[in-house]
């Protein structure tokens, strides 16, 4: 499957109560065709990534509505998404108005990740933003359901990149993950949100070889 059809597939997945930042349309954020855009900045991304050797593929859980639904990144807020880009040499700016927005989760992986030269890839188990009903910006875990489309999506994923290891960040990306244990192998890390910040920086430390002073 080539970047182009796995976006086109991407942005055709539809779920109640979820928001698609490949082909829904934020009324209150979002510039104008900014779904088109993110839809477009994904394919340039899995474009770049297929011509190098993917070390890690990080799984997070959802999109959330400080983050991937405004950039269309997983683990990806407006702060960084220049720097997101820029690992991959695609040119990219914000897909939303007003000031950047920041997640405190894509601070602190992407702390790390300033740490990392190594081709690493993000995603989460269910690759959408769910949401409660009736309340778009509100983070809510994905159903049954909705984690089986995702992990389906999950799979042609990572038959597309072919990584090396999967740093799984939580019980709900370990348990996805260890469907492609035989093919890449699989670690668990702590998320860092919910106080897990401290053991995240020691375990990404020691799987990259980052010095632990730096991470203080």
């Amino acid at each position: 499957m080539k970047p182009v059809e796995f976006v086109r597939q991407l942005s055709a997945v539809r779920f109640e109560h979820t928001f698609n930042p490949y082909a829904d349309q934020c009324a209150v954020h979002d510039l104008p065709d900014a779904a088109q855009k993110r839809a477009t900045a994904l394919s340039a991304i899995l474009d770049a990534t297929c011509k190098v050797e993917i070390d890690s593929l990080w799984i997070g859980r959802d999109l959330g509505y400080r983050g991937g639904r405004r950039t269309g990144l997983a683990l990806t807020d407006d702060v960084h998404v220049t720097a997101h880009a820029h690992r991959w040499n695609v040119a990219l700016t914000r897909h939303t108005g007003g000031l950047p927005v920041s997640e405190r989760t894509a601070s602190v992986i992407w702390g790390m990740l300033d740490q990392i030269t190594v081709p690493v890839f993000l995603w989460n188990v269910f690759p959408l933003h769910p949401h409660a009903p009736g309340n778009p910006f509100t983070n809510r875990l994905h159903n049954v359901r909705e984690r089986r489309a995702g992990e389906e999506i999950l799979s042609q994923l990572v038959a597309l990149l072919r990584p090396k290891r999967i740093i799984a960040l939580g019980n709900d990306a370990d348990k996805a993950a260890r469907r492609f244990a035989e093919t890449s192998r699989v670690i668990k890390a702590r998320h860092p949100s919910y106080g897990g910040q401290t053991e995240f920086l020691r375990q990404m430390g020691d799987a990259y070889g980052v010095v632990e002073k730096r991470l203080l």
